[in-house]
């Protein structure tokens, strides 16, 4: 199993236009799934983000689920990011054939590929997401003329941070200006540094940076509830290699099942999975103290989904969107059948 990260090929995605036609996604893999009569195994391009919100895919890929699901009819290659943005954008690329994606970029391949682009084929996990300040703010007005850290524009923590902010009677902008400055911040970690050295007044982010923050002598403001990753295909890829998807939705189940039934051992996965890609383990207490603010479960949420495309659209970062069919949960109910969990609706 080859590791690659997002910076060798998201750089050349970046410079085409977001809203690109996601047709040829998933084409470059070549092989067949069950059922097919290419004897060539599929190469399965899997996206991610270095964070604990996605200690499914961390857990599935240290464990081995995935290679195991697939078997011979598939290798994977994992690529780990810092936001949601730019999965989205090396999805509408055609670089990426699945991804664990944050709800509201799931959303933006959605709309911008009219449609086309995705299929949300299962949850991943909620919760796991806070707004942190500094020592001494307690309400929403005092962020007034204080800059605040996000992951990027328009990402989950980012529109529940401008909206929580706007429901509290503050106003932002997407340049930064409004009554409170939202600064979109990458890698996450960098805000963490900046929020250590007092250049911001806090942040929304992600476990474990939300907890990195807190040891750093933040306080939590709001913890954010909700679907905070989901696992997502390419249509295209759906429709080339279903088996493939089955296989991944069963390493998913897997994934949170070993989360539930050994939490311990899947936190050291986590933990040493992530270092691999950022270069360095966290502190154990840090990995604890995430997985403690996280649910994982394999329901994707489909109202919590709504909520967050209906939040960005007032908030005027979205176009107003109908995501009837962003859901194929059929082999996911499948896969939680012969596992014998409950299924899901939407």
């Amino acid at each position: 199993m080859r590791r690659v990260t997002a910076a060798a090929m998201v750089g050349a995605a970046l410079l085409l236009a977001a809203g690109c036609s996601s047709s040829s996604a998933g084409t470059t893999s070549s092989g067949r799934g069950s059922g097919n009569t290419d004897p060539a195994p599929v190469t399965v391009r899997l996206g991610f983000l270095e964070n604990i919100t996605h200690a499914s895919a961390l857990v599935g890929l240290k464990e081995g689920f995935f290679s195991q699901a697939l078997g011979s009819a598939g290798t994977l290659k994992p690529t780990a990011f810092s936001t949601g943005t730019q999965e989205t954008v090396a999805i509408l690329a055609g670089q990426l054939d699945a991804a664990y994606v944050g709800p509201n970029p799931a959303i933006n391949a959605w709309q911008k590929s009219g449609g086309s682009a995705i299929k949300i084929v299962s949850g991943a996990a909620t919760g796991g997401a806070s707004v942190v300040v500094a020592k001494g703010i307690t309400s929403a007005g005092q962020l007034k003329g204080k800059t605040l850290a996000t992951p990027s524009l328009g990402n989950t923590q980012d529109v529940a941070l401008r909206y929580w902010l706007k429901q509290n009677g503050l106003t932002t902008t997407a340049t930064g200006g409004g009554d409170a400055f939202i600064k979109p911040t990458t890698p996450n970690s960098a805000a963490v540094l900046e929020f250590k050295s007092g250049q911001i007044a806090g942040g929304s982010e992600p476990a474990p940076y939300d907890i990195e923050m807190v040891s750093d002598g933040g306080t939590v403001l709001v913890s954010e509830p909700g679907v905070t990753t989901l696992l997502v295909v390419t249509q295209s890829f759906l429709s080339a290699h279903p088996a493939i998807v089955a296989d991944l939705i069963k390493a998913q189940i897997q994934a949170n099942a070993f989360i539930k039934s050994n939490p311990a051992a899947a936190e050291a996965d986590a933990n040493a999975e992530l270092a691999t890609y950022t270069g360095k383990p966290l502190k154990a207490s840090l990995i604890a103290a995430s997985f403690k603010e996280i649910t994982f479960t394999d329901d994707p949420d489909e109202s919590s989904l709504t909520t967050d495309a209906s939040q960005a659209v007032s908030l005027g970062l979205l176009k107003s969107v109908n995501l009837s069919g962003i859901f194929d949960l059929g082999p996911l109910n499948q896969a939680l059948a012969a596992a014998g969990q409950p299924q899901v609706s939407s």
